[in-house]
């Protein structure tokens, strides 16, 4: 059950961090300072920790990994 719980929170977390993401995404580029690049930067590699054990993480990977293949198949004569 304790692990039932874990994974119960850690989507929760994931959810939230990506409203966030999308929050901070929408603002203005040209107001942004160093300081709020980085965090946001931060707040994406731990959206992304989150996300990739599971199953929508590792989807994300077959599709990126099929995508690079195919890009690599129609680069080679």
């Amino acid at each position: 059950m304790g692990g039932l719980a874990a994974v119960i929170l850690t989507i929760n977390v994931a959810v939230l961090l990506a409203v966030i993401i999308v929050l901070r995404l929408r603002r203005r580029t040209q107001a942004r300072k160093r300081s709020d690049e980085q965090l946001t930067v931060a707040i994406v590699l731990v959206f992304g920790v989150l996300v990739a054990p599971t199953g929508f993480g590792q989807w994300i990977l077959e599709t990126t990994g099929q995508l690079a293949e195919g890009i690599t198949r129609s680069g080679t004569p």
